[in-house]
């Protein structure tokens, strides 16, 4: 049973409790064994049983959870590195998407990447997000909306997840905009999504949830209220793309429908920060996104102080979020949507991991938590998220083996 000693400071994240209350412990020990955590406190209360196993130095670092990336698109073909100068030049997010950009160009892409290419690029992805302290990612399908094709970005995760550490929790997202091969036609794409894809990805066991972009140049709410009614049908989670470009009643109806999390909203209303709240829907957070696009930053403030959790994610996509630096979404929440340290830690680790289900599991460190564990070059919590570095984490553990340890480590 290995043993991490000499933690400066140590973040227990715990299940339930206080968004703004991290568990943070001084001059901590844990303990794991096989992949499960066996004891986690302060190193004076450290049990005799455990003083004589196999000690790893962590050399007064910070510890935390496995981070969870629960909002990515991380499956795509080519970049969208020519829409930047247009952003730079005033376009708007929509407008490059009504020439012919956005959305549809990665559409057009992904559909002609062989699975091979998408797996070893995607492999790549996931590669670096490891080294960041990144042990879950939640992945989007999106970029097919075809049968085919969609089916073509699961079978990448399933694929990924078999041989991959971090763990993968795939979304059928089928409904990320009307294909342009349907924009004359669109309720006989929402009839392929609610009697072809969701039955068949469901069959297959290919996602653990169905999300939906709901949006002015997306779909509507009624459209949404089917799609997702379907997917319920068929045993998938919900997940909701909601207000993200505009106030169009997606956080309301995430709430009507008990999806696990509303995903964006930077243009929620109070209304739908109260139904959130009374819903208990998870709110995910994705600052890098408002950074590209100069978006206004979620409301964070507002919906904790209404009893709303939220999450941090990176939203990692070719275009509007090229970049799955997670660290960084939080420091970004801090300084753009008023959270403190403790809050946006806690919105990459247990509040990020209800909105992938898988809280009761993960995102914590607490004994029966599984050993998903990253080692922060850093004193504290506050330093780390305030003295920003290309990447401070110098060692990860998943399912409590190493995965990852930089040449210095102890």
């Amino acid at each position: 049973m290995p043993v991490l000693k000499n933690i400066s400071q140590l973040a227990t994240c715990p299940r339930g409790g206080i968004q703004g209350d991290a568990g943070l412990i001084r001059n901590a020990a844990l303990v794991w064994r096989n992949e499960k955590i066996a004891w986690v406190g302060p190193h004076e209360m450290l049990p005799g049983e455990f003083r004589s196993e196999t000690v790893v130095d962590c050399g007064g670092r910070l510890v935390i959870p496995g981070l969870v990336d629960c909002h990515t698109h991380l499956c795509f073909g080519g970049w969208r590195g020519d829409e930047f100068e247009l952003r730079l030049a005033g376009a708007s997010y929509q407008e490059i998407a009504r020439s012919g950009g956005g959305i549809a160009s990665t559409v057009n892409a992904t559909r002609a990447a062989s699975t091979g290419k998408l797996v070893r690029k995607t492999r790549l992805h996931l590669d670096d997000m490891l080294k960041l302290g990144i042990t879950t990612v939640e992945c989007k399908s999106g970029y097919g909306l075809d049968l085919a094709n969609e089916l073509k970005q699961l079978e990448v995760y399933r694929q990924l997840s078999q041989q991959h550490a971090v763990t993968l929790v795939p979304s059928f997202l089928g409904a990320h905009i009307i294909p342009r091969e349907f924009r004359d036609r669109r309720e006989a794409y929402v009839r392929i999504l609610c009697d072809q894809m969701i039955p068949t990805v469901a069959k297959r066991q290919l996602a653990k949830f169905c999300d939906i972009f709901i949006e002015e140049d997306a779909y509507t709410v009624d459209e949404a209220r089917e799609i997702l009614g379907t997917a319920r049908l068929h045993g998938l989670g919900i997940k909701v793309h909601a207000d993200q470009l505009s106030d169009g009643g997606g956080a309301r109806l995430a709430a009507e429908l008990g999806a696990v999390s509303a995903e964006h909203l930077e243009y929620v209303s109070d209304d739908g920060i109260r139904a959130l709240a009374n819903a208990g829907v998870v709110a995910v957070s994705l600052p890098l996104a408002s950074m590209y696009l100069r978006e206004p930053y979620l409301p964070a403030r507002r919906m904790l102080e209404a009893g709303v959790a939220v999450a941090v994610a990176t939203d990692f996509n070719p275009g509007s979020a090229p970049s799955f630096h997670l660290p960084l979404a939080l420091t970004l929440a801090c300084l753009n949507q008023g959270m403190t340290p403790n809050e946006a830690l806690m919105g990459a680790t247990t509040i990020a991991a209800k909105a992938v289900g898988l809280d009761q599991s993960i995102g914590s460190l607490k004994a029966g938590y599984t050993a998903d564990i990253a080692i922060i070059d850093s004193p504290d919590l506050n330093q780390w998220l305030y003295h920003f570095v290309s990447n401070a984490c110098v060692g990860v553990i998943k399912r409590g083996q190493w995965v990852y340890r930089q040449a210095n480590t102890s």
